[in-house]
């Protein structure tokens, strides 16, 4: 099997969307590849999986996904069928019955991370200052103030509802593992890739690397692409 018989599907994570994946967007396409970003609502995470999905039906042949922070949850919970491996971008990998909020939380916050809080409609904001602090503080100021205006809300229902049975028990999986993440903290990332038994690369990178090295990222969803293809 070639690359070219490869469908990558990227899910952005919270208060974020599909442009987050420009960079890694435009350098897949370069090398031929077939990549598309999938569209969460972020309303629960049923309605994120199902929407998951819909952008999997729209795919041919083999598939390898990834998934940024909130969304390692989406990906391991997608249909199997053609999945061939996933790949976590300092991404959040709770276990069957834990909910994403019980290993956001796992361990103390960074001193910089935001305090978060749902509104009166139970959507939960990142305050603007945190994209600069703690979301993608090696950001540059102009796609600081993208991230900002186009974030999406999260809702409680995404995080605490628990997961069923994650497809890294039986899928390969690949971990980059951010040193600078100041949102999940490196150590519960390390706890996560380590249970996974994921292939994990550690970079001295920030929260979202898709945006700030997105090389590092492409380099990932490369191994992966050859694992899934040598099969």
């Amino acid at each position: 099997m070639a690359a070219k018989d490869v469908s990558v599907v990227l899910a952005h994570g919270a208060w974020a969307d599909g442009s987050s994946w420009t960079r890694v967007i435009t350098a897949l396409k370069a090398e031929g590849v077939k990549v598309s970003a999938a569209p969460l609502p972020l309303t629960s995470l049923v309605d994120d999986v199902a929407a998951l999905n819909r952008s999997l039906d729209r795919t041919e042949g083999s598939i390898v996904l990834a998934g940024h922070a909130y969304a390692g949850t989406v990906i391991a919970l997608a249909r199997p069928e053609r999945v061939k491996a996933l790949v976590y971008i300092t991404a959040l990998a709770p276990d069957e019955g834990e909910k994403v909020a019980d290993v956001f939380y796992r361990l103390e916050p960074h001193p910089q991370a935001p305090k978060l809080a749902p509104d009166s409609h139970g959507l939960i904001w990142l305050p603007e200052a945190a994209f600069a602090t703690a979301f993608a503080q090696n950001a540059s100021t102009e796609d600081r103030a993208v991230l900002a205006a186009v974030q999406r809300p999260i809702s409680l229902d995404c995080i605490t509802v628990p997961a069923g049975r994650p497809l890294w028990k039986d899928i390969p999986s690949w971990f980059l593992l951010a040193e600078h993440d100041r949102m999940i903290v490196p150590e519960t990332q390390h706890f996560m890739a380590q249970r996974m038994k994921a292939m994990t690369k550690v970079h001295t990178v920030d929260h979202t690397p898709s945006v700030t090295a997105p090389s590092v990222v492409v380099d990932l969803i490369r191994d992966a692409i050859h694992a899934a293809t040598s099969n």
